[in-house]
């Protein structure tokens, strides 16, 4: 694998190595690494995340190596450099139409793809839920039993080549209609209430205490969080500007897979 990662390092640096056949044979075994689980683009270490910067380069260097190509899927016609992911009942994944993936993306046993999209290069970790219209953008990091609700946008991030993809984290809820992009990290066991829009400049303030504590990029585990908004001063006067609440923690005696009405039950919340 070293010196596979050295062959890419090369090329990415210099683009005419592309034609040399060494290359383009390292750069289409790393994609199916990605796509059978062997390789990923960010990878848990410690209590943090480690980027693997040469796997995401492998996944940008793999479009100009690739010719369009016309696919049929019945009365369906794709046109397009990457090929579809294939063979579910052999991998045991649940796939309703008009689910799609793309070749590349890795998607565990057990997970269930209802009408949905899920990118080049991500990873989805068993027991997970997609819903209907989630995406899963390319690179994205999803990991076991999370719920992704009808029309969760979770983005994808190729380059710059050393940013953290979107990171959720075992076991979360993610609302309807919520939005986590930029690399956000949500932690572990977390809740988000419908419509919640996080970006890295978005303030996630926690309320649940006696004074509030902002977090920007990251949502604790076990957090509650609910849209919300703030005051913010322009010189054509004062207009509410969108922010992330966390309200309280999910508690311990909480089912995992609870629904987001259960859980925010406790707090007498409606979202």
């Amino acid at each position: 694998m070293e010196q596979i990662k050295e062959l890419i390092e090369n090329a990415w640096d210099n683009r005419e190595a592309l034609s040399e056949k060494p290359v383009r044979e390292a750069i289409e075994q790393v994609i199916e690494e990605l796509d059978k689980g062997r390789l990923r683009v960010a990878e848990p270490d410690g209590d943090g995340w480690k980027v693997n910067t040469w796997i995401k380069k492998a996944v940008i260097l793999y479009f100009p190596i690739r010719q369009m190509e016309t696919t049929e899927v019945g009365m369906f016609e794709f046109h397009d450099k990457i090929p579809l992911k294939k063979n579910y009942a052999q991998q045991g994944v649940r796939v309703v139409p008009h689910a799609l993936a793309r070749y590349g993306a890795y998607i565990a046993r057990g997970v269930v793809m209802m009408p949905s999209y899920i990118n080049i290069g991500a990873y989805v970790d068993g027991g997970t839920m997609v819903d209907t219209w989630a995406t899963v953008g390319s690179c994205a990091q999803i990991g076991r039993h999370v719920h992704l609700s009808g029309g969760v946008g979770i983005g994808g991030v190729l380059e710059p080549v050393q940013a953290a993809p979107v990171i959720i984290e075992d076991n979360c809820f993610i609302g309807s209609r919520s939005i986590v992009v930029e690399g956000v990290r949500i932690g572990k066991e977390a809740v988000l209430g419908a419509n919640v829009v996080i970006t890295q400049s978005t303030r996630i303030i926690d309320v649940s205490g006696k004074e509030p504590v902002e977090f920007k990029g990251f949502v604790p585990p076990r957090s509650v969080v609910i849209p919300g908004s703030y005051p913010k001063k322009f010189p054509a006067g004062e207009y509410q500007v969108s922010c992330a609440l966390i309200i309280g923690k999910r508690k311990e005696s909480t089912d995992k897979k609870t629904s987001l009405n259960d859980a925010l039950r406790d707090y007498n919340i409606s979202v």
